[in-house]
């Protein structure tokens, strides 16, 4: 039993030993482990620090190959071109008509030169549009040419013709600006549009006004201004009006109203026989002139009202009053062809001609024939400013009459046709003042001119054209 437990002890003596043994290979391997952790991490700290500056920072990038130089491109600005238009030319230099850098183009042209992109329409420029437009808009007064209107000349009798215009395109220039630009052009032809005539040659509405089928003249004296300014005003709204073939024509509806507004004056107008200031005085010689220039063209008299009194300025039976806005003077073109009117007014004398292609009659014959005469009655009006005795004629008495009036037409010397009226005018009273002042110092009154109508020379008168 003594050696049994001897050799137990000594058996575990040897196992614990081995253990420890064990135990302590472990911890030499954990401790190399330990250490070539600490070297390996101690050599990566030592190569990162030892590391060059240039590896701690990243690569920079590659530099672009320089574009052109700024010198030669602001040098290609500066420079003169030659604006050209169907009206001329213009010099300005590139910059002056918005052209500018463009900053990447000109980076990413390389290093290529002028010549070079300029062959290719490739230079690196662009258009400020606000300035470009801003200058070609201020080359307009230069290059733009206005339309001219087609016209009557009627004094030579003749039409001239419309010519168009041209004006300056703005904007259908900068395409072009840009595309000569680009190639570094010494010139750009600028785009240009037409501009048609406000009234062409076929908007006249008449083609010949070549021949006189009808005139007329009266007369009117010219210290009478007021009379004068109306009647121009009024014959202004009717020289060079066309009437096509067909249309009817009407003075009121043409001349318009006459008012102070319209711009008419106080003049000497018949109101019921009588002889007064009115406004407007002197129209109804502007429509009895254009009455008579129509009488004898051959043109449709469609609506017509006589004076109450016969006219100083025109034959009995032959005018044509008017007032606003019921009685009227109404035409028609007969023809198959237009006609314009002529009206001057100027030196004491209205005239008014009808042109247009050759009357198709040789000869227009007015014809007057009194029918029936009635006399005029006197009334006296007392006057206590005049001397007693004394008598001066306020307004002239004026027989009335009825008349037949023809409008006859011949064609190779015989009557094809004929037009008939009946005109009939009232007795014109004749007013007269007589004075019955006592007192020697009254006033005598001044002799007065005559100026009313002429007396019918017999019962039948005529006037051909």
């Amino acid at each position: 039993m003594a050696m049994s437990n001897a050799d137990g002890t000594r058996g575990r003596v040897q196992s614990g030993a081995a253990l420890l043994g064990l135990a302590g290979g472990m911890i030499v391997v954990a401790g190399g482990l330990v250490g070539g952790y600490f070297v390996l991490g101690n050599r990566s700290v030592a190569s990162a620090a030892t590391a060059p500056a240039a590896e701690s920072q990243p690569a920079p990038a590659a530099q672009a190959p320089a574009g052109p130089a700024p010198a030669s491109l602001a040098a290609l600005l500066a420079r003169e071109v030659s604006v050209k238009t169907a009206t001329g030319a213009a010099k300005l230099t590139w910059a002056q008509l918005g052209v500018e850098i463009d900053p990447d183009e000109a980076a990413r042209a390389g290093g290529a030169d002028l010549a070079a992109l300029a062959s290719r329409g490739a230079l690196p420029v662009r258009i400020d549009r606000d300035k470009a437009v801003q200058a070609l808009q201020a080359l307009r007064p230069r290059t733009d040419v206005n339309p001219i209107n087609a016209y009557l000349d009627l004094e030579a009798r003749q039409i001239h013709a419309d010519r168009p215009g041209q004006g300056l395109d703005v904007w259908g220039s900068l395409p072009r600006l840009a595309a000569a630009v680009r190639q570094g052009a010494q010139a750009v032809e600028l785009a240009m549009i037409p501009v048609p005539a406000a009234v062409t040659k076929d908007g006249l509405g008449i083609d010949d006004i070549s021949h006189v089928l009808g005139h007329y003249e009266t007369q009117f004296p010219v210290t009478d201004r007021d009379r004068n300014f109306n009647l121009k005003l009024a014959a202004s709204k009717i020289n060079g009006i066309v009437l096509k073939p067909g249309q009817e024509w009407s003075f009121n509806g043409q001349v318009g109203e006459r008012s102070q507004k319209m711009g008419y004056k106080v003049a000497h107008v018949i109101t019921e026989g009588e002889m007064v200031d009115g406004l407007a005085g002197g129209t109804c010689q502007i429509s009895t002139t254009v009455f008579g220039a129509a009488f004898f063209a051959g043109i449709d008299i469609v609506k017509t009202t006589n004076h109450s009194r016969p006219s100083a300025y025109t034959p009995l039976g032959f005018d044509a009053t008017v007032v606003w806005p019921n009685t009227d003077l109404v035409l028609k073109n007969p023809y198959e062809f237009p006609v314009a009117v002529r009206y001057v007014v100027a030196n004491g004398e209205a005239k008014v001609e009808i042109l247009g292609k050759p009357r198709p009659y040789d000869k227009v014959v007015f014809e007057r024939v009194i029918t029936e005469e009635n006399p005029f009655p006197t009334e006296e009006r007392l006057d206590e400013e005049i001397k007693d005795g004394e008598v001066t004629v306020d307004q002239e008495g004026f027989n009335g009459y009825k008349l037949d009036r023809f409008r006859r037409f011949y064609k190779d010397g015989k009557l094809v046709k004929t037009n008939k009226w009946v005109v009939t005018y009232k007795p014109v009273t004749e007013f007269v003042r007589r004075g019955t002042s006592a007192d020697p110092d009254a006033k005598v009154p001044a002799k007065k001119e005559s100026h009313g109508p002429r007396k019918p020379g017999g019962t039948r008168s005529q006037m051909a054209q």
